[in-house]
């Protein structure tokens, strides 16, 4: 209640102002005090729409402005000479040094992430400006794989670590769960390893999202503000940001995808490490995990015997491999 006595005062003062001093030559008392009023409550009326609109319009109305200044400036002081010798030299001047302002203001209020403070100290670091960035989620960062892949290549760019991930990891390293606490120290010392490797540029990001409290949700909008592409084990994290055409490197699809291909026919030399569940049948396993089946070779654990696959069967849960010994 008492800021819209102040704002009554704010827009008095300006009226008595205005009647005191009018603005104008010729304008009567009342006139300016009309004007100076008139002025004040479209500042308070501004603030107001301010109070509403996000931090990041705001800030790129305020760049997108300033550019357009700048630019409209340079451009009316390069063609000044020859725009002098128009008969719409007024119309030059107006269309730098107020259309090019103007045009600047649209652009930022309608491309806000152009000039998001992240994208600008990017470009001039020469990095995500020009290459793709990768947010990457707390499953991807605890399974480890994140670090060979990015050092092979499969991954290039920037990878972008955020504050309330580490701060989930964290969380998870001090668990009193041993299970949980391991994983977590493992998910701090993968963050190590990727930062102390000069291959990487790794990128700190201490950035909250207000409103928001799921982990999956605020990297979700990250990405979808800063264009960045995400990677995860998290199906539903997957899922979820398809569905808002969001990229996703789901790192086990991305295992799966590099799986070798094994066909019928194939001759392989395997070893058999266990007994399966059905009469006789031994169990081996490809070097990426995979479980071969075959048959008649219960009697040969521990040891190494060249197979034949018979046969290849896709499930849910992955690929099984059946065969037959090969008697030399």
């Amino acid at each position: 209640m008492v800021i819209y006595v102040y704002k009554i005062i704010f827009i008095a003062i300006f009226a008595l102002i205005g009647y005191t001093y009018p603005p104008f030559y010729g304008t009567t008392n009342l006139m300016g005090a009309v004007i100076g009023g008139g002025f004040a409550l479209g500042l308070v009326l501004l603030t107001l729409r301010i109070k509403k609109t996000e931090l990041k319009y705001l800030w790129a109305a305020a760049i997108g402005i300033l550019g357009g200044v700048l630019i409209g400036w340079v451009l009316f002081q390069m063609l000044k000479l020859t725009a002098i010798s128009f008969h719409a030299y007024v119309y030059f001047k107006t269309l730098f040094l107020f259309g090019f302002p103007i045009t600047g203001l649209f652009i930022g209020i309608n491309k806000p992430n152009m000039f998001s403070p992240l994208n600008i100290r990017e470009f001039f670091r020469g990095s995500s400006a020009f290459t793709d960035s990768f947010i990457v989620d707390t499953s991807a960062i605890i399974d480890g794989r994140i670090v060979p892949i990015t050092m092979s290549g499969f991954i290039e760019g920037e990878i972008i670590i955020t504050q309330f991930i580490l701060a989930e990891l964290q969380a998870i390293a001090d668990s009193n769960d041993p299970t949980k606490k391991i994983r977590g120290k493992r998910g701090l010392e993968v963050i190590e390893q990727l930062r102390n490797n000069t291959q990487i540029s790794v990128t700190i990001l201490n950035k909250n999202i207000a409103g928001i409290k799921e982990v999956d949700q605020k990297i979700v909008v990250l990405a979808k503000e800063h264009n960045f592409k995400i990677v995860t084990n998290d199906i539903n994290l997957s899922k979820i940001a398809k569905l808002q055409d969001i990229k996703v490197l789901n790192v086990n699809e991305l295992a799966f995808a590099l799986k070798p291909i094994v066909y019928p026919g194939e001759h392989l030399r395997v070893l058999i490490s266990k007994e399966g569940k059905e009469k006789k049948q031994g169990i081996a396993y490809l070097e990426d995990g995979t479980m071969i089946v075959i048959d008649d070779a219960k009697s040969d654990i521990g040891r190494n015997l060249n197979i034949e696959v018979t046969s290849v069967l896709q499930t849910t849960s992955g690929k099984m491999i059946f065969g037959k010994k090969l008697y030399n």
